[in-house]
């Protein structure tokens, strides 16, 4: 098959304390990546983060994602470089808009989304490679920040986004892009177009969330997907039915992230739906792998 990454979510829904252990169990399966969730009121993004490269040996393990109205663009990277000095090679770092009503209801919410992102992103990368940062923005503010321990091997710094303007803003600023839950093929070819419009190389990395029920039984796996995909399809203001899912037994949910491979993906990372996840992944990497 195409050469993808696998790599899995820890739920946010999911208890912190079961963190540590289920990424022990994930690693031992074999898979790629860990990526953690920064959502308003369920779990911070970065102490996560920390608590799963601690936890394991191998696992590279990403941010999805960090809001940059919610950080300050000097603490934020602080703490990655922290982390990325301590476990250089395992940390991706995921930063996006936030959901914009999470945002106002902190009162965090900014003039320009767009310009925000732009000058993060912009300030952190510049920060974690050792650089003075000297900015007045339209949004970020920095006068002579520079860190005292700077990363060595700096982490990627990808932009969590789904809009064209933003694609673009991707393709001109990260490292590389993460799309949501929700998004097959076709979505897949036309985010690697718009963040190519906006200026991504070849190094430009294309990381696709989806939601996945692996279950000889395809009436379980709908009804453990239902409620998400129905969640995102308002989300994403589109039909249900076009929500893409990687789902069913476990070939042919193989056969599904084969496709986002094959449209561009560069990592798959799977938010597992239903009871036994681990055991669901580790029969969908079982067909993965041609076993």
């Amino acid at each position: 098959m195409t050469t993808v990454r696998i790599g899995v979510m820890y739920d946010r829904d999911w208890a912190p304390e079961g963190l540590p252990g289920f990424a022990r169990e994930v690693e031992a399966l074999g898979v790629d990546d860990l990526w953690v969730v920064e959502d308003l009121g369920w779990n911070g993004g970065v102490s996560a983060a920390a608590v799963a490269l601690a936890a394991t040996e191998r696992l590279r393990v990403g941010i999805g994602i960090t809001p940059a109205p919610l950080r300050s663009p000097a603490l934020l990277a602080m703490e990655l470089a922290t982390l990325a000095r301590v476990f250089p090679g395992r940390l991706v770092a995921g930063i996006g808009h936030g959901v914009r009503e999470w945002m106002a209801s902190v009162g965090v919410a900014p003039r320009s989304p767009l310009a925000l992102l732009e000058e993060t992103i912009g300030s952190v990368r510049a920060l974690l490679r050792g650089e003075r940062v000297d900015l007045e923005g339209r949004e970020v503010h920095l006068a002579g920040v520079r860190l005292v321990h700077p990363c060595e091997q700096p982490p990627p710094v990808v932009a969590g986004v789904v809009r064209p303007r933003s694609l673009e803003l991707s393709g001109r600023v990260a490292d590389g892009t993460v799309i949501a839950e929700g998004h097959g093929p076709r979505d897949v070819a036309n985010a690697r177009a718009l963040t190519g419009r906006g200026g991504a190389g070849a190094g430009h990395t294309l990381t696709v969330l989806g939601f996945c029920g692996v279950d000889d039984d395809p009436e379980r796996v709908a009804k453990a997907l239902r409620p998400l995909a129905e969640g995102q399809a308002a989300w994403l203001g589109r039909p249900v039915e076009e929500v893409f899912t990687l789902s069913g037994r476990a070939e042919e949910a193989a056969g599904r992230v084969r496709e986002l491979a094959a449209a561009g993906a560069d990592t798959v990372v799977l938010r597992m739906a239903g009871t036994e996840p681990v055991r669901q992944l580790g029969a969908l990497l079982h067909c993965l792998r041609g076993q």
